[in-house]
């Protein structure tokens, strides 16, 4: 595929997510099934609740990571510089988007060192297809992704669903796993695995992590189905069937967090997948995250401004700040001991 099909299909993808037609509708991330405890007498100052958090050896003033998003090259360049922008201002962490086409193009989409120049103390993670790592220059391209923006760790996506589903995706994925192992012992930064929408389970989990994989967000179920997308941009009837059938596939953010926190108890672990506000980043941190994840829900404000994405995340901050206050919990340590209680679905009495 060449690299001007490769822009259009980001361009596509943007547009679909805009649009709003990719989402697992009917399909829930397992938070509403959660209620946090509420403590009437929580002894805090709201303004003195602590949501400073790190990742890959940098503090975050909150623990939220502005998840890789994608998009056309015209688009992206403008929406990346918001992002980075409005992290900076707040300080949380940032992930972009694949640097699969920008490193074999000429068109950078504005992943260059720009980022870090506007995002000079934050996280700023680049990002590669698990795919692309079994290509004949894969390792070349981990290590650029990361020396292109400075990056202080690298993101390597799994989305073998929508690779299956895509009418020109990436099939054999024999020796992934080696890949990912390689790409660890080699790229001189943390290497972060993550998911794309369809969440990792335990055993996965724990295979990364004999892999030497240091941060594991687990993108469950519950928010961009990209099997969906995939079927929205199918040409060919039949392509479009098949696509369709798995919109609803993978674990609930919520179930595959609960999983990999059994599994692995001192793992970093990002939840991300349908994180609609900070009341779901709150249940996902007593249930075992360390960082929260959003892009989708934040991409609409990325393609208007810097100020309306800041505005954004800003409502997440304060809504978790109060779940901290009304849970009695100081910090985020008091928060992972909350009680979460699993929510009765409600019987209506016979007429």
């Amino acid at each position: 595929m060449s690299e001007s099909d490769l822009s259009r299909r980001k361009d596509d993808h943007l547009n679909i997510v805009l649009d709003r037609r990719a989402g697992a509708h009917g399909v829930g991330t397992g938070f509403d099934a959660l209620q946090l405890e509420h403590c009437a007498l929580p002894e805090l100052d709201l303004e003195a609740v602590d949501l400073s958090s790190s990742l890959a050896g940098k503090s975050l003033r909150a623990p939220l990571l502005i998840s890789s998003m994608t998009g056309g090259a015209d688009r992206s360049v403008a929406i990346n510089r918001h992002l980075a922008e409005a992290a900076q201002a707040l300080g949380i962490a940032m992930g972009v988007g694949s640097q699969r086409v920008g490193l074999r193009s000429g068109n950078d989409q504005g992943l260059t060192r720009e980022l870090r120049r506007l995002a000079p103390d934050i996280p700023l993670l680049g990002n590669i297809g698990a795919a692309q790592l079994l290509e004949h220059d894969g390792l070349d391209l981990a290590r650029r992704s990361v020396d292109t923006l400075q990056a202080d760790a690298l993101i390597i996506h799994l989305n073998p669903l929508q690779e299956a589903v895509q009418a020109e995706g990436d099939r054999n994925w024999r020796g992934v796993l080696e890949a990912i192992r390689l790409t660890v012992e080699t790229v001189g930064v943390p290497v972060i695995v993550k998911e794309v929408g369809a969440g990792i389970s335990a055993q996965v989990a724990v295979a990364l992590a004999r892999a030497g994989v240091q941060v594991i967000d687990v993108a469950g179920l519950g928010g961009t189905s990209w099997a969906a997308v995939e079927a929205e941009r199918a040409v060919r009837p039949a392509d479009r069937k098949v696509a369709a059938a798995f919109a609803h596939w993978g674990i609930p953010t919520a179930t595959s967090l609960k999983m990999v926190r059994q599994a692995l108890p001192e793992m970093t672990l990002i939840a991300s997948g349908g994180i609609r506000n900070g009341v779901d980043a709150a249940k996902a941190i007593a249930l075992g995250a360390d960082l929260v994840g959003q892009a989708a829900g934040v991409l609409r404000d990325a393609t208007l401004s810097t100020a309306a994405v800041i505005e954004h995340f800003d409502i997440v901050i304060r809504q978790l700040r109060i779940a901290c206050f009304c849970t009695g919990s100081s910090d985020l340590a008091a928060l992972r001991n909350a009680r979460l209680l699993s929510v009765e679905p409600t019987v209506l009495p016979r007429s």
